[in-house]
């Protein structure tokens, strides 16, 4: 019995280890893809950038009016890639999580781009043996001592937006 005990703690044990070293892994897979796709706008590689994304990816930028179908985006994108520079963002700091099944992972991230700190975050999922951007959202981060002056200039354009989606809602 007491041999029995002590098998079945070190199965436990390395199945703990095996999840954990697992997890390690595909948080390393998941940089190494947020890495290259921002790489791939950065170098204007349009088939690279959108070999990352899964076939039914959406893309939400940074405009209220943004949120794309990965064919919408592509249309959107292409003019910018053709130029030879798309955009380059360079991640400063990273956070993945995943669901129980470990074929779903989400993320946030701290940028340096062009427009100063962005904040990207998204879904990924594991596609065979590959991990997939499913949903990204781009922001611009807003210090919270300027946010007064923001919103004055965000409001004359955006109030009629607001008055437009209101009316859809309806």
């Amino acid at each position: 019995m007491k041999k029995l005990c002590i098998v079945l703690v070190t199965l436990l044990v390395l199945s703990c280890k095996s999840k954990q070293e697992n997890k390690a892994n595909a948080v390393v897979e998941i940089n190494e893809t947020m890495d290259a796709w921002h790489k791939a706008a950065a170098n204007a590689d349009y088939n690279g950038y959108f070999e990352l994304m899964a076939d039914d990816a959406v893309f939400i930028g940074t405009d209220a009016t943004e949120n794309w179908n990965k064919q919408e985006f592509q249309a959107y994108a292409k003019p910018h890639f053709d130029k030879g520079k798309a955009w380059s963002f360079t991640a400063l700091e990273r956070h993945v999580f995943f669901d129980n099944s470990g074929k779903t992972a989400w993320f946030d991230e701290l940028l340096n781009t062009q427009m100063k700190i962005c904040r990207g975050s998204g879904i990924l999922v594991k596609i065979g043996k590959k991990w997939k951007i499913q949903q990204y959202v781009l922001s611009m981060t807003i210090p919270n001592a300027t946010s007064r002056e923001v919103i004055k200039i965000k409001e004359g354009i955006e109030e009629q937006l607001i008055k437009e989606l209101e009316k859809k809602k309806l």
